[in-house]
């Protein structure tokens, strides 16, 4: 069933059921996204004397840095078990346990736990699916095969708010967990039976690395370059979702309704699912480095340009030229990630992208509320985008490449033959 779509996709058809994995569960957090501020406005905590809208926040923010900082310690377990998809099965079955908890769950307290354990859940999944995708693909290959798992994951990240909207409406809270939660079921069972661990996943042993000079890949030490591309995300990450915080700053300014944001907000998304692929595809014949600094450093001046837009449409032409610039970021830098990963350790090295993703999402909101709350509604857009061209000068000066000119060549060569 898989094979003739992975084929049109020029990909094998264990990443078109990892990438229908995290399609599922992108859909069911974005669903969330949605429902929570409601659910919780109808039951909000007698015990903790916050607003109701902080109270929200608390619950996003645990969310997403859990899913970051538990990330590595995921990645790490994974490489030294040897073996992913028990690891991706379980937050599978956490995801859709915590999310058909939610049907039961009337307190704060409960709410927040549920969260909690989808973000345990997510943490599992991410390093252990990036870790498989690497294993059974080629360098020739992988850029490809990031860029559809990106797009399948903004599918479900573009699909679940509307979703969310609809059952809300006409059908109700209960009925949007159930289906999340059934996606989530599907997902767990195109795994089970799609997806096949890797039988040499084991990393090489520890005195044979000593004799390399290299680290060994069951330490949660990352690799500069793993770093930088961390760096990386972080910014791609925080220029994308800092817009959220200043959403009555830019209905006021544009005398817009909070539907016009929304089409603005959704916009990079629609964007990303038409060039994710190509951009993959792109960097696996020209090398990741290229375009992960030219996207960090075309990102600088597209984000100033947030603080000064005057109309709905320019927020939303703004918003799919940025989505165009994260993707050549995004795919690339997972597949360098891949690339340079060291047998038996691509979860760890796959966790620190992902987690630099999670850390941007919680990190930009932080930096435009506070910075555009107490300065000007501009300097965070400043801050942000002179943060994208320093790390691109950092990430063109020490970042490793691993694509070479030699392997373009040869790729060329081999797409050509029959």
């Amino acid at each position: 069933m898989l094979r003739p779509v992975a084929r049109l996709l020029r990909t094998e058809p264990q990443v078109l059921a990892l990438s229908f994995a995290r399609m599922a569960d992108a859909l069911g957090n974005s669903l969330l996204i949605v429902l929570l501020p409601l659910y919780i406005a109808e039951e909000p905590s007698t015990w903790l004397n916050l607003p109701t809208a902080a109270q929200v926040g608390l619950v996003i923010s645990l969310y997403g840095f859990l899913v970051a900082f538990a990330q590595p310690f995921a990645g790490l377990a994974t490489d030294r078990v040897g073996k992913r998809k028990p690891f991706i099965l379980a937050g599978l079955f956490l995801m859709t346990g915590a999310t058909l908890g939610f049907i039961f769950a009337h307190r704060y307290v409960w709410i927040v736990a549920l969260r909690c354990l989808q973000g345990l859940g997510v943490a599992m999944i991410i390093p252990s699916v990036l870790a498989l995708i690497s294993g059974v693909t080629e360098k020739r290959t992988r850029g490809n095969a990031m860029g559809v798992y990106s797009t399948f994951r903004m599918m479900g990240f573009a699909t679940g708010p509307l979703l969310a909207g609809f059952l809300h409406v006409y059908v109700g809270f209960n009925a949007a967990f159930l289906t999340g939660a059934a996606f989530l079921a599907v997902a767990i069972l195109l795994v089970q039976f799609t997806v096949h661990d890797l039988p040499d996943v084991q990393p090489e042993p520890k005195s044979s690395r000593a004799r390399k000079g290299e680290g060994s890949p069951t330490s949660l030490a990352p690799t500069a370059t793993s770093l930088l591309l961390m760096a990386s995300t972080v910014v791609m990450a925080s220029s994308l979702s800092m817009i959220s915080a200043l959403e009555n700053e830019f209905n006021e300014r544009l005398s817009q309704t909070a539907l016009g944001f929304g089409v603005a907000f959704s916009a990079l998304t629609f964007a990303r699912l038409l060039v994710q692929i190509p951009v993959g595809r792109l960097s696996d014949r020209i090398g990741r480095k290229k375009l992960i600094v030219g996207g960090l450093i075309a990102l600088c001046p597209m984000t100033i340009l947030f603080g000064y837009v005057g109309t709905t449409v320019q927020l939303i032409n703004l918003r799919l030229l940025q989505g165009v610039i994260t993707a050549c970021i995004a795919a690339p830098a997972f597949a360098l990630a891949g690339d340079l990963a060291r047998k038996g350790g691509e979860g760890r090295e796959m966790s620190f992208v992902s987690m630099g993703f999670g850390l941007g999402m919680g990190v930009g909101p932080l930096i435009a509320g506070a910075l555009g709350g107490y300065l000007d509604f501009r300097v965070p857009f400043y801050v942000v985008g002179v943060g994208s061209l320093a790390v691109a000068w950092i990430v063109g000066r020490w970042a490793e490449e691993s694509i070479k000119p030699g392997d373009v060549t040869r790729s060329a060569v081999m797409e050509m033959e029959p």
